[in-house]
């Protein structure tokens, strides 16, 4: 229907094109794959823990661990079971769960929130009133008061401690018997020396019990674990979104008839038919019939394109006009949308791997924990032959040591800057997100549905006569082309009435005919009608014999696309477009709108070969994309956007999401990303200060556990007021 059609990109296989891409980015051939569910992972030692554990297992080929969603994906020979997988895991020291593909949706990430919060309530309502007890003991309560109040703060303290401290002591058990170290090692061994040693002190009458400082730490290491799990909670895997694409069943044609089967049971060389409105079920060529192909979300293009006898055609497009028979050359996960899947779950994994700021700070932080605080055990038990003493000041420093500011360092300037941002309209779903966005020198933009609205707008409308205009109301409003939807809105706005057309036939894959005063009246492609196809979307009305006339289309700019490119390229970023469109659309749009580099005709996988290449130029890439065109891309990106209104498996891949029509956002997000990080880096400077100036007093027992206490919190109520200068 539109002169675009002619001249539109001729559609390769997606499959045929996106195999060698994910071959190459596959590190090995997939042999069998299996899915494991990791809860208990939360930082990238467990990664490569993980990783290096799998990978030691006798016919693993390839094992990829999945952060965010805590999975491991695993490529391994037919003997390799689940459950050989799970035991070794476990015995390492890693709770794993052979993962339930029919699950993959269930709540258990909210569960996960529900449990940690449920914690840090009782943490903080044991913390309150243990705090209370504490104070009339400083305020000079001596002998059986004293005694009495200590003996109130263990039993609200111990349970408390035992409840709340359950995600530490998992991890931290788990960590000991894989034999290595994390940060819930130290994190478990304060809190129980600190309730051991109270403990001791209230049996024995002793001046000074630390059960406060027991439960504060748990309240404020999990204040980070849940500011961190919030962060996490609503990413999900694109991959799976792409399921929710695929048709269920086909029409298969046989010498009896028609026949509705499942999909699965489609081979290659069977005929199957498409009616017009449906999605087509597989890869293959038309043999018969003539239509309109909607394949925005495969390819980008904006408008439909012709298939005919010869065409090729991909599970994940829409036919619009004309019923198709097609026949079947790949089906199942053969098809192109499940290449695009691979692509995107490949991406996905590769993209965990990044090591975060905390990450990065923790990497030493355990086992040096533990020798200050074994130092200062010995030492003082060798000079002074006390262990009560000795103990007291080991769990001194291992409270002062404890990592809650570093636990809050990232979370809670995550948690500000998301606040900040969710009220001016972006989402951030990932926690290292801010990070990544900080590092980006390079923003590569997809144009339809992202710099676009990707809805035709019919301009010079005036220059019509009026019987053109009134005619092609008339023929528009009898096909369901979109095009000709824009036009019948136009047209309706301006007053204008429909002509008394009779006889509307749509002829599929060219327009729509009928009869006027006794003439044939034609709307629709230039070819069809005998015109010169433009250099922009159009579709011609012609009446009787006249000379075919055009009305010319343009796609409406997103608000704040123009505003958001200059800003970007004010702050010195490369800025690039690549689209699925025609060469001629796109180069016209980006002169409009101030972009120079340019890529057109891209396929799914040219999006994300592109990504991939930038990257390996060492470039840190901003994706910014809406269809599952962009999807692979979008995951492959050092981080990536996606609009509100995109595919739900692109907003799945996305680390960020526009929640509004603006694009305006952005420019903001990159402002932000960089003071977010400058926030972080500054959380650690306090962290580690205080730990210079503190870690000395402890050691030479001139901090009581009560004063390491209350020197940690301060710490961490300073790490996050830091934090809150983003809002």
């Amino acid at each position: 229907m539109t002169a675009t059609f002619e001249h539109a990109h001729p559609a390769a296989c997606p499959a045929c094109a996106a195999a060698p891409l994910a071959e190459s980015m596959a590190a090995k051939p997939v042999i069998g794959r299996l899915m494991l569910s990791l809860p208990g992972i939360h930082c990238a030692g467990c990664i490569s823990g993980v990783e290096r554990a799998l990978l030691a297992v006798p016919g693993v080929s390839d094992a990829r661990v999945n952060l965010t969603l805590r999975r491991a994906a695993i490529d391994a020979s037919p003997e390799v079971t689940a459950k050989m997988l799970t035991d070794m895991l476990a015995a390492a020291g890693y709770e794993a769960h052979e993962l339930d593909a029919g699950q993959l949706a269930s709540s258990a990430a909210d569960q996960a929130g529900r449990d940690l919060l449920m914690r840090l309530a009782v943490a903080f309502f044991a913390m309150m009133n243990v705090m209370l007890l504490s104070v009339a003991v400083w305020s000079g309560a001596e002998d059986a008061t004293r005694d009495m109040m200590h003996w109130i703060s263990a039993a609200i303290a111990i349970p408390a401690v035992i409840f709340c401290g359950r995600p530490f002591y998992a991890s931290a058990w788990g960590a000991l018997r894989g034999h290595r170290l994390n940060m819930d090692v130290p994190i478990s061994l304060a809190i129980l020396l600190a309730v051991g040693t109270s403990l001791y002190e209230t049996m024995h009458s002793g001046e000074h019990a630390y059960f406060d400082a027991a439960i504060s730490l748990c309240f404020f290491l999990l204040a980070g674990r849940y500011l961190d799990h919030r962060t996490r909670a609503s990413a999900r895997s694109a991959a799976q979104e792409l399921t929710a694409l695929e048709v269920p069943r086909a029409l298969r044609v046989t010498a009896a008839g028609e026949e509705t089967v499942s999909v699965a049971d489609i081979a290659i060389g069977d005929i199957v038919r498409v009616k017009p409105g449906g999605g087509i079920p597989v890869d293959g060529v038309v043999t018969d019939g003539q239509s309109e192909i909607d394949r925005a979300l495969m390819t980008g293009e904006s408008l439909p394109a012709y298939a005919g006898p010869g065409s090729i055609v991909s599970a994940g497009e829409v036919n619009l006009t004309g019923p198709l028979n097609i026949r079947v050359t790949a089906a199942g996960r053969d098809t192109a949308l499940h290449r695009i899947a691979d692509l995107v779950a490949v991406a996905e994994a590769g993209r965990n791997n990044y090591t975060s700021l905390a990450d990065q700070a923790a990497k030493l932080y355990a086992p040096g924990v533990h020798i200050l605080s074994l130092a200062a055990a010995i030492g003082w038990w060798i000079y002074t032959q006390d262990l009560r003493l000795a103990l007291n000041i080991a769990a001194a420093v291992l409270i002062i040591t404890c990592p809650c500011a570093l636990g809050l360092a990232v979370p809670a300037v995550t948690t500000a800057a998301s606040g900040r941002l969710f009220r001016k309209g972006m989402l951030i779903k990932d926690g290292t997100a801010m990070e990544r966005l900080a590092e980006v020198d390079t923003v590569v933009f997809d144009k339809t549905g992202t710099l676009t609205a990707g809805q035709p707008t019919p301009f010079g409308l005036d220059e019509h006569a009026p019987d053109d205009l009134a005619v092609a109301l008339a023929l528009a409003q009898a096909t369901a082309h979109p095009l000709a939807r824009a036009l019948v809105a136009a047209l309706i706005a301006r007053g204008i009435q429909p002509a008394a057309v009779s006889d509307l036939t749509e002829v599929p894959g060219y327009g729509v005919k009928g009869r006027w005063r006794d003439q044939t009246v034609r709307l629709g492609r230039a070819i069809w009608l005998g015109a010169d196809a433009p250099d922009h979307t159009a579709t011609f009305v012609q009446i009787g014999a006249a000379a075919p006339r055009a009305f010319g289309f343009t796609d409406t700019l997103r608000d704040g696309a123009a505003a958001t490119v200059a800003g970007l390229r004010a702050q010195g970023k490369r800025v690039m477009l690549i689209s699925g469109d025609s060469a001629g659309a796109v180069r016209r749009f980006a002169a409009e709108i101030g972009i120079d580099e340019v890529i057109a005709e891209a396929l799914p996988q040219d999006k994300a070969a592109l990504i991939a290449d930038l990257a390996a130029q060492g470039a840190k890439v901003l994706m910014v994309g809406d269809g599952l065109n962009d999807t692979a891309a979008l995951a492959a990106a050092h981080v990536s956007i996606s609009p509100a209104s995109a595919l739900d498996a692109a907003r799945a891949a996305s680390d960020m999401v526009l929640m509004g029509r603006d694009l305006s956002p952005i420019a903001d997000a990159m402002d932000t990303a960089v003071k977010a990080r400058a926030r972080i880096r500054e959380n650690f400077s306090i962290a580690t200060v205080y730990n210079v100036l503190a870690v000395p007093f402890a050691m030479a027992g001139l901090c009581s556990p009560l004063i390491a206490a209350l020197a940690m919190s301060s710490s961490s109520l300073t790490v996050s007021l830091n934090a809150l200068r983003l809002r």
